[in-house]
C-alpha cells in the first residue's frame, strides 16, 4: 500500500508548524507510524516546512 499526501496529512492533523523533517520523524515514531509512512517522511528534504501545503509539496511522488 502506498501512502498518499492526504493519507500524511491525516495522520499529522494537529501537528503545530513549522516543523523539520527530523520533527516530523520523531512524531511518526512517538505515534505508531508506519514502516511505509516513517521512510515516506525519511525521503523529504532537510528543511523546515511552514505549513500543511508546503509538505505536501515536498512529498517524493510515487514511481
Amino acid at each position: 500500500m502506498t501512502v498518499t499526501g492526504v493519507q500524511l496529512q491525516e495522520y499529522l492533523a494537529g501537528l503545530d508548524y513549522p516543523v523539520s523533517r527530523e520533527d516530523l520523524v520523531r512524531w511518526g515514531q512517538e505515534n505508531g507510524a508506519s514502516t511505509e509512512m516513517l521512510q515516506m517522511l525519511q525521503a523529504l528534504p532537510p528543511e523546515q516546512f511552514n505549513s500543511p501545503d508546503e509538505l505536501s509539496a515536498a512529498l517524493p511522488t510515487p514511481t
